[in-house]
């Protein structure tokens, strides 16, 4: 019992926070720069606060409705992860437009692989669309939404890009797909016993409420974020306002 209170505490945690990240991003003008955020914060608002719960108590948690509506508004939710790390790699690249442009077309060939490799499941069992492409997508698209995250946090570090707001934004995600991935690859590998279950009931949802704790902190504390700045791109203009 005080478990399930415990989890239906980080659940109505997350809603609230959701409001409060798309309300904070409005009243601050943050949604004009981080228009990618906006966009997926209000769809995670709208989606796993308002849609998921409303279809939960019409249909019931073990129908088929609710099955079917939960992965297919996963698959939306993924999509929006991958193109919110998109507007933060193009953000960081602001000052560097060939690197912009070879990120960009590294981001399309990575998104075709994923869906590439994810069609291969119906290779197994072509007549299985619902549970072998697209719970498989899914998680395969998530996955690499951590990766991309990591190589972005990388990126940030190594061109010395001074930007505080977006650094923190790459945290909090980072600490979502961080910790849903550690959870999931538990449950797996212990073939789904109690504690793995329970515990990826607890981590997921501690994780969301963390990343959106450290968005608010982002958007909230900041200053007003400029384009993103390399130390890289300001010696190179240093150098030839010298020459000039």
């Amino acid at each position: 019992m005080s478990d399930q209170i415990l989890i239906h505490g980080l659940q109505y945690g997350i809603y609230i926070l959701e409001a409060g990240v798309c309300v904070l991003l409005a009243a601050r003008g943050g949604w004009r720069h981080l228009k990618g955020l906006f966009l997926y914060v209000t769809l995670l608002f709208g989606l796993d606060g308002v849609a998921r719960p409303a279809v939960l108590n019409y249909f019931g948690r073990t129908s088929v409705q609710y099955a079917y509506f939960y992965w297919l508004t996963d698959v939306v939710l993924a999509l929006g992860a991958f193109l919110v790390i998109c507007s933060f790699f193009q953000r960081a690249c602001a000052r560097e437009e060939k690197l912009w442009r070879f990120v960009r077309l590294l981001l399309f060939l990575v998104f075709v692989l994923v869906g590439a490799i994810s069609a291969l499941s119906l290779t197994r069992n072509y007549t299985q669309l619902f549970t072998s492409f697209i719970i498989e997508f899914s998680q395969n698209l998530y996955f690499t939404c951590l990766v991309l995250n990591t190589l972005l946090y990388v990126m940030i570090q190594q061109l010395a890009i001074d930007d505080d707001e977006l650094g923190l934004l790459v945290c909090g995600i980072g600490v979502q797909f961080a910790g849903e991935a550690a959870a999931l690859a538990l449950y797996h590998v212990t073939l789904g016993e109690n504690f793995a279950r329970l515990l990826f009931n607890f981590l997921n949802p501690a994780c969301t409420l963390g990343m959106l704790l450290i968005w608010v902190y982002a958007i909230g504390k900041t200053p007003q974020a400029a384009p993103a700045r390399s130390r890289a791109g300001e010696d190179a203009a240093l150098a030839e306002a010298i020459a000039d």
